[in-house]
């Protein structure tokens, strides 16, 4: 399995950027997908996650309101639009994808159910 994250950048203050991550190697459309993100100096963090029929999606406190987590599975492509992005969101965003096949979350996944991730793509917000 490979996920290949694009779309990072530079952006000034509440600018917009979309992230996109290619997934290939199995049935994209049967596994859940997430966002992870990790600043400068912190732990990695949970940013968004969408199940496997994409009937759910969750959000950090952080992001809710002005980011949106979408998938297309007929181009096995997850997607991050974000919006009114901050000095904050500067971070390494990590695309990430469930082992579980149709797993039903009742909870945002943690980092440790998350089992196959992207390479990292660098978003910089300036203030």
């Amino acid at each position: 399995v490979q996920l290949v994250e694009f779309g990072g950048g530079s952006v000034q203050a509440g600018g917009s950027l979309r992230l996109s991550c290619a997934a290939s190697g199995r049935t994209f459309s049967d596994y859940g997908m997430g966002w992870f993100r990790q600043a400068p100096g912190k732990g990695r963090e949970f940013v968004a996650a969408i199940s496997w029929s994409g009937g759910r999606t969750d959000y950090a406190d952080s992001v809710k309101g002005r980011f949106t987590i979408s998938r297309d599975n007929a181009k096995n492509t997850l997607y991050l639009q974000m919006n009114s992005l901050n000095a904050e969101d500067t971070a390494v965003y990590y695309c990430a994808g469930d082992l579980v096949y149709r797993r039903s979350w009742y909870s945002p996944p943690q980092q440790y159910e998350m089992y196959y991730w992207g390479q990292g793509t660098q978003v910089t917000v300036s203030s």
